[in-house]
């Protein structure tokens, strides 16, 4: 493509992507796989635009003010992830203009909403939850790309012998600092073709989301649920931790999601996992196992904002009306999870989202209404299973992981035992 073809596809793209009707990596595949003469540089430059300025899209929407052409034409200039020189050429004077005065200034001095690019209905909860400090290290934090974290499948092999398979095909790969099982690798390397992945040695798992299998510390022989599976990341990671013994359920109501399994499963060599689709939390399939479950990890559905920096798009999808709605399920599925266990089992509610009412506000309520289910100390536990610095992942007896302390995506997670 020419300078001006490439700048108005980006143009295009950000049309389609600023819609907000559907999740932004869902929008850049479809552009991508009907644009079949875009190389890899050019699909590059266009994605890293894109999530440039749904980062920074306060910011940009400020400076495109003085410029001229589409918003999006403007949006795709001040966010340009490619070749300067690429860009200069395809600009006009005036444009170049407007771009190096945009540039000049100083961004220290632009008001806070401009400097942070949250939603106020985000922005003022965290800023009160980490203060002002805290506050502008997370945002910092989520201006930044994520690393890609890998999950070692145990029950295939270990960590040292994959991590030796990526050197071995000139992939940096090095131990995360807390998971067990996780390697940590910059940048974005090939890893579909590679015989490690392709033979299920490691899956793509963000250190947090390790770090909430290993709390659900599943068992040899036991019966683990996964109550709201997805893909199964989790699942799979559970079922390798039960070295492929027992009896592992992965519901989820969306068949699809569930589908996604169907390969990941094949690669990891279980045969212990069950997917099953369930129609609610109330579904006759889950009824039939009430007091049987040893284990039951519940990753409510919920608002993604611990994922900001891989889904920035989330913090303009998302409104407290849609929180509002989120919350209710994540109270019904809970409640309805906890159903499933025995005397003495394990349940885990856990989510990626940074805020309060979608994590503290319902484990509060829950440990309220039911008795019965005893809240554990989650840094006992992470000792117990040999996490470094337990204690630093740990706010008020409940897993609170921030991007910017560390390094992985925000999650939470609670735990209680049955009485």
């Amino acid at each position: 493509m020419t300078p001006r073809q490439l700048l108005d596809a980006c143009s295009t793209l950000l049309r389609e992507v600023l819609r907000f009707d559907a999740p932004a990596d869902g929008v850049v595949s479809a552009f991508f796989r009907k644009q079949k003469a875009l190389g890899v540089r050019e699909r590059h430059t266009l994605a890293e635009t894109v999530y440039d300025v749904l980062r920074r899209r306060l910011l940009y929407q400020h400076l495109a003010q003085g410029g001229s052409g589409t918003l999006e034409r403007r949006f795709a200039i001040l966010g340009w992830a490619g070749d300067a020189s690429f860009l200069k050429a395809a600009l006009m004077p005036e444009e170049q203009t407007w771009l190096a005065k945009a540039r000049a200034i100083d961004r220290s001095t632009l008001a806070p909403k401009l400097r942070h690019n949250l939603p106020d209905w985000i922005a003022q909860p965290l800023q009160m939850q980490l203060g002002d400090d805290g506050f502008w290290a997370l945002v910092r934090t989520l201006d930044q790309v994520a690393p890609l974290d890998l999950r070692v499948n145990i029950y295939k092999t270990k960590r040292e012998t994959a991590q030796a398979a990526l050197a071995k095909a000139g992939i940096d790969a090095q131990p995360t600092p807390y998971s067990p099982w996780g390697l940590r690798v910059q940048g974005k390397p090939a890893l579909n073709k590679l015989e490690v992945f392709t033979g299920g040695e490691v899956e793509v798992q963000d250190e947090g989301s390790q770090l909430l299998a290993l709390l659900t510390d599943a068992k040899r022989g036991e019966m683990v649920v996964d109550f709201c599976a997805g893909a199964g990341g989790k699942t799979l990671a559970l079922g390798a931790a039960m070295k492929n013994t027992g009896r592992l359920y992965a519901f989820d109501v969306s068949g699809h999601r569930l589908g996604s399994l169907k390969p990941r499963l094949a690669r990891s060599g279980l045969s212990n996992v069950h997917p099953v689709q369930i129609a609610h939390e109330r579904d006759d399939r889950i009824k039939r196992l009430a007091g049987k479950i040893d284990r039951v990890l519940v990753d409510a559905p919920c608002s993604g904002l611990g994922t900001l920096r891989r889904n920035p798009d989330l913090k303009w999808r998302q409104s407290p009306q849609s929180i509002a709605e989120l919350n209710v399920k994540q109270s019904a599925i809970l409640i309805g999870a906890a159903r499933l266990l025995k005397p003495g089992g394990r349940l885990i509610y856990a989510t990626c989202s940074l805020l309060t009412q979608e994590n503290e506000a319902i484990c509060e309520a829950f440990s309220l209404a039911h008795p019965l289910f005893e809240k554990a100390d989650a840094a006992a536990l992470l000792r117990d299973l040999g996490v470094p610095h337990a204690e630093s992942l740990i706010s008020a007896g409940s897993l609170r992981l921030w991007p910017h302390l560390h390094a992985t995506d925000g999650f939470f997670a609670a735990v209680w035992h049955k009485k």
